[in-house]
């Protein structure tokens, strides 16, 4: 049996920043984790993505400025993008390992499972600890059908030698839209199939139709309230059944992948064995970020059952305030405020706030300005038809609650939305400032 003050399960964004906190502070640390040190944003899904998406960024610039001072359209070479997406990737755990063992954070690669209220059985090793935090993340939600197992995940997706020809997406979220574009850009034909009446379902629907336009206009066919059933292979073709309007369609591709969204990953860890309260969202906790039937267990990132959006900057500042209050006691809770979220599309779409749904629901008077900005100046100049915008006021104070945006460089100018709405700013504050011009930040004195 080895013991620790600290014992982590999962070496992503939120275990790394909790690790070297807890280090820092003089606490004897471990940490396991049975998939590559570095966690999903790092390897499986943001940073690597973000890659991918560049190229393609070029590809879209150059094709909307054909006859208006480009000739010709730069091809995507998916070998040479995919050994450049790998130079972030492939040094990443050796990395993440160095430094912690240089912070003194003893560092194991085994599959973690719970023997008692905090202690762990790690491959032929057994561990205690006086705090344990779960940040094992989230894996793919099992698609539940016959021929399941034909169908690639994200991380299939990122690691493709080869593009195919043919790729079909289950499920209408964010990875099936961004993954989407990247391969229709890089000449594949691609298929969202989405159960549910409109995609994208956590945006707002008036800024979600804009990108749907978007991507069938690039090429996406995309097919609402059609329900896969079935995936069978025949010779190297694969064929999805589905129903569709209560009539049977079926659907073929090279690649079907499963994008129908992500469970926290806590399966595995025998909670039950801990008393650890769970549920379908992750371990249920108080508002320190600990189990609410366990005080030796904290939970952080994709596994917390909490008020954050499943995203890497929430898992930080998660991360964060489990170390702090394992360092100092429960003295620090989290106001997740308005954190701005992202589908990155070309163009993206973007959201922070509160939506004009939910602002209905809290029976909040409000005034909302939703407009098509495409006639603007910063769209002209890009050739780019789908830039819009929701922006969601408080009535009786002025106070803006939400902004919705579509467009070239919507990932950039919802971080002065977020900042506005989390600094109580007014829309005459944002209306009077004096901005940076031409730039999309500059539109935001029009958009309030």
């Amino acid at each position: 049996m080895q013991y620790f003050d600290v014992f982590i399960i999962g070496a992503g964004m939120a275990g790394i920043t909790a690790a070297n906190k807890c280090a820092a502070a003089g606490l004897s640390v471990g940490i396991t984790d049975e998939l590559p040190y570095g966690g999903t944003c790092a390897l499986r899904g943001c940073d690597p993505k973000k890659v991918l998406i560049s190229a393609t960024e070029a590809v879209n610039m150059a094709e909307n400025l054909q006859g208006k001072g480009i000739t010709g359209k730069p091809e995507i070479n998916w070998s040479d993008l995919r050994r450049f997406k790998n130079t972030f990737t492939e040094p990443m755990p050796a990395k993440v390992e160095k430094g912690f063992r240089k912070n003194g954070v003893k560092t194991f690669h085994e599959k973690a499972e719970f023997i008692g209220k905090n202690k762990l059985q790690l491959g032929n090793e057994q561990i205690e600890a006086e705090k344990i935090l779960i940040a094992t993340g989230a894996k793919p939600r099992p698609l539940g059908i016959p021929g399941a197992n034909y169908a690639l995940t994200s991380t299939d997706f990122l690691n493709l030698n080869e593009l195919p020809k043919s790729l079909l997406f289950i499920g209408g979220g964010y990875i099936a839209f961004e993954f989407a574009h990247i391969a229709v850009r890089a000449g594949a034909e691609v298929t969202i199939i989405h159960r549910g009446t409109y995609p994208l379902e956590n945006f707002d629907p008036d800024i979600v139709k804009h990108l749907q336009s978007a991507s069938e206009k690039l090429g996406v066919k995309i097919h609402l309230e059609t329900e896969a059933l079935e995936i069978h292979k025949k010779e190297n073709t694969l064929i999805v059944k589905g129903r569709q309007n209560e009539r049977d369609v079926h659907f073929k591709a090279e690649a079907v992948f499963n994008s129908s969204g992500r469970l926290p990953a806590i399966g595995d860890l025998a909670l039950d064995n801990a008393g650890v309260s769970h549920n379908k969202k992750g371990v249920e906790l108080n508002r320190h970020l600990q189990s609410v039937s366990n005080s030796h267990i904290y939970a952080a990132g994709d596994t917390a059952d909490s008020d954050g959006l499943p995203l890497t900057p929430v898992a930080v500042m998660e991360g964060h305030v489990v170390a702090s209050n394992i360092i100092k006691g429960n003295k620090k809770s989290i106001d997740y405020g308005a954190i701005p979220s992202v589908v990155f599309t070309i163009p993206s779409i973007a959201s922070v706030g509160l939506t004009e749904q939910t602002a209905k629901k809290k029976k909040i008077d409000i005034s909302v300005n939703y407009q098509e900005a495409s006639s603007w100046f910063n769209s002209k100049r890009l050739n780019e038809d789908q830039y819009a915008f929701k922006t969601i006021t408080d009535k009786n104070n002025g106070k803006l609650l939400g902004a919705h945006l579509i467009g070239p460089e919507a990932a950039e100018t919802i971080n002065l939305f977020a900042m506005a709405i989390t600094t109580g700013m007014k829309s005459k504050d944002l209306k009077k400032m004096i901005y940076a011009y031409p730039t999309f930040g500059s539109d935001l004195s029009y958009m309030v």
